[in-house]
């Protein structure tokens, strides 16, 4: 004879479930708007496509109801492309940064209308693209760019197809390429935080600091809570002797990731060269304990072995 489960056992099990689906809600962000007409009357099964900048498999789709709104809930944090359109008219495309537990509101979008043999173009256009993401996310990025570069043709406006041309391109190591396609995403669209850090990125690894920076600075104003891009951008400041100002941006890296290692090391270094010796010491034992295995690790140890001599 089966026996009823103790109350205790329901109730750890109530917990358990509690905690999981909690702990989801937690890491998780929504995204949500409202699409209308010139007129501004409510379009209803608008598609609704959001697919991260960093992993094109990462791809979530929805459709508006018949108020024209839409959300999507449970999309992990970072940063993404959001297409909407709707047969007859002209799509839109937006880069959004999902946070941890945020409510991303596009607000209202409105869709323009557009002649037959644009919305044909477009749709081709959007057919190639994702053929061509397809090809990207198996590692095969000579005919990714193939792809990329057909729908340019088809759509010669649409910042995200250069976007992922540049990725596909810094796939292969093709630089210069890249560089063209990422200036051209930037170009289209001088909002995309992720354009502007790709492009930051290329200047900084060919040691054009100066241009880098502008870059990082716009990606940091899109994207204030960023570490990556407030570290990349001190990074290029102290390549140009701004010690302080790529301080002022370090604190933040630490702050907004208190374990953000090669920060503190950069921090150690800036003191260094002020004389704050405690400081120094502070920041230096912070990065070892961080990150021993470091291939900074032995010359921080040797920097802490002078410093408290």
């Amino acid at each position: 004879m089966l026996r009823k489960p103790s109350l205790i056992f329901l109730t750890i099990l109530l917990i358990i479930s509690f905690f999981a689906v909690s702990g989801t809600a937690q890491v998780r962000g929504k995204v949500r708007g409202l699409v209308v007409d010139a007129s501004g009357n409510p379009l209803d099964k608008a598609t609704v496509t959001i697919v991260s900048t960093r992993l094109a498999s990462q791809r979530y789709e929805t459709r508006t109801d018949k108020d024209g709104r839409f959300a999507q809930i449970g999309i992990y944090p970072g940063y993404y492309q959001v297409t909407i359109k709707k047969d007859g008219y002209l799509p839109k495309i937006f880069e959004v940064h999902v946070e941890i537990e945020g409510d991303t509101n596009l607000g209202t979008v409105t869709l323009e209308t557009a002649s037959e043999q644009v919305v044909k173009n477009l749709s081709a256009a959007d057919k190639t693209f994702v053929k061509a993401n397809e090809f990207y996310n198996r590692g095969e990025y000579e005919k990714a760019i193939a792809g990329y570069e057909e729908a340019i043709k088809l759509s010669p406006d649409n910042w995200a197809y250069y976007f992922n041309l540049g990725l596909a391109c810094k796939k292969l190591g093709k630089m210069a390429e890249a560089r063209e396609a990422f200036s051209k995403a930037v170009e289209l669209n001088p909002g995309s935080f992720s354009a502007n850090k790709e492009m930051g990125e290329l200047l900084a690894k060919e040691e054009q600091y100066e241009k880098a920076v502008v870059y990082y600075r716009k990606a940091v104003e899109l994207s204030p809570n960023d570490p990556d891009a407030r570290y990349n951008l001190a990074a290029c400041l102290m390549n140009l002797g701004q010690s302080e100002e790529a301080m002022t941006h370090l604190q933040k890296t630490v702050e907004l990731k208190p374990d953000y290692a090669e920060a503190y090391f950069a921090l150690g270094s800036i003191h260094i060269s002020q004389n704050n010796r405690e400081s120094a010491i502070s920041c230096l034992e912070k990065f070892l304990q961080l990150a021993p295995q470091h291939e900074k690790a032995a010359l921080a140890r040797q920097l802490l072995e002078f410093l408290k001599k």
